[in-house]
């Protein structure tokens, strides 16, 4: 006989929510594997958001909405979102139906959204303080919320600027307009011109991470300072990561030719572990510690992705650390942490 969790309240990695279980016979989960889940993804010391939240980038107003309500129904407890998304108004119409139609609280839901700086082209207007200011106002007037729990700087394309935007993060933490404050795609480079002015560093970096892009270095800094390690684009090395017309990235035709490979690392792993391609991308950055931002307006999709209560092994994790490839793909402008 096997033992396995069955939990009365699906797991939210990273919150305070609780779950009670009970012992059962089963043949899927070891009792040890998912207490060794349980342990590792419950050391919160250093999370600012729940281990496993629902991405938005490309999709709708309405698609925000449904996949949002749909997320939070089956246990998700953060959604992510930005101003240049633009469909903050459908993940607050979501939130206005959670709260209505469950016993759920504002408390119990992680929101995270982003200032867009400028300056990723010459037309694309750097944001001063007025600027940051009135870009914070417009999101939680889309979202319908009076504060964030994490507002981040999208990217570190302000150059110049950069200082002046953190420096009114700081002022909109000390409104209370967000709980916490942080950035996206920052290298150590940018975050040591905080330091050398004197300034605190943010709670939270949102990065690109995953097998084929692992960043040791950074990574390390960002734990050496206790900054939580958000992964986005965790899919990349799947053969179907943006591979429509109009989804441009700077993954090359051969990177599609390797996921497409019926003896790629991950497909071996998906086989043996008997789950899905992404279930293995997803898991792995898990076990790293990283919070994770899978996307899918499929709504069985979105479910697969936070179903992850499973254990990659040692020497498999051992594996996947030298498929390392080194630079981030997603921005088809080139990698943002390159900006000098």
């Amino acid at each position: 006989m096997k033992f396995c969790f069955q939990p009365n309240v699906k797991l939210n990695y990273g919150t305070k929510e609780n779950t009670s279980n009970e012992l059962c016979s089963s043949n899927t989960i070891i009792f040890w594997s998912v207490i060794f889940v349980i342990l590792i993804m419950n050391n919160s010391e250093n999370y600012i958001v729940p281990r496993i939240g629902l991405g938005t980038y490309n999709m709708n107003s309405h698609e925000a909405e449904e996949v949002s309500y749909a997320a939070i129904k089956h246990g998700y407890r953060h959604i992510d979102t930005a101003a240049v998304y633009k469909n903050e108004d459908g993940v607050g119409k979501a939130l206005k139906r959670i709260f209505k139609d469950t016993n759920l609280k504002r408390s119990d839901v992680t929101i995270t959204t982003k200032l867009w700086p400028g300056g990723l082209i010459k037309i694309d207007r750097i944001k001063n303080k007025e600027g940051t200011f009135k870009s914070v106002e417009k999101s939680l007037r889309n979202l319908d919320l009076d504060y964030v729990d994490l507002y981040l700087i999208h990217s570190p394309h302000a150059k110049n600027g950069r200082i002046e935007q953190w420096k009114a993060l700081l002022e909109l933490q000390e409104q209370g307009k967000t709980i916490n404050i942080g950035v996206s795609n920052w290298g150590i480079n940018h975050l040591k011109e905080l330091v050398d002015e004197g300034l605190p560093l943010p709670s939270a970096n949102q990065i690109e991470l995953h097998p084929w892009s692992q960043k040791p270095e950074l990574v390390t800094y960002l734990k050496d300072n206790n900054i939580d390690i958000i992964a986005y684009s965790s899919l990349v090395p799947l053969s179907n990561w943006r591979h429509k017309d109009g989804e441009n990235s700077l993954k090359t035709e051969e990177m599609y030719k390797d996921g497409e490979d019926s003896q790629s690392p991950f497909k071996i792993l998906s086989s043996k572990y008997q789950v899905s391609e992404a279930q293995i991308l997803l898991r792995w950055a898990l076990q790293l510690g990283y919070a994770i931002l899978p996307k899918s307006i499929q709504i069985e999709r979105m479910k697969n992705n936070f179903d992850l209560e499973f254990i990659i092994d040692k020497d498999d994790m051992k594996l996947l650390q030298e498929l390392d490839r080194g630079a981030s793909v997603t921005w088809e402008y080139g990698d943002p942490l390159a900006v000098p």
